[in-house]
């Protein structure tokens, strides 16, 4: 197999990726501030020293959900519930 295609001290601001692959990608003191994603599949990420000041998330599936211990699932339900959603 290829060696994997590595990014040091880069500048791509601006750069677009559709369509692809990066299962097991790993990204480590990168400023994504601005960035847009759309139809991104998570399952089974990890994220450590996040900034999520000011983000807005639409449309997500959060079921297993964990932060600092709690399962965000369970503790939106009942506003889930009250807003006619599931």
């Amino acid at each position: 197999m290829d060696e994997a295609k590595r990014f040091e001290k880069e500048n791509l601001a601006g750069i677009a990726f559709r369509d692809c692959n990066m299962a097991g990608a790993g990204f480590d003191n990168v400023n994504l501030g601005g960035a847009w994603f759309r139809n991104i599949n998570l399952q089974g990420a990890s994220f450590e020293d996040i900034n999520l000041k000011n983000v807005r998330i639409t449309n997500a599936n959060i079921e297993g959900l964990t932060i600092y211990g709690y399962d965000i699932h369970a503790l939106i339900q009942p506003l889930l519930e009250r807003d006619g959603q599931k």
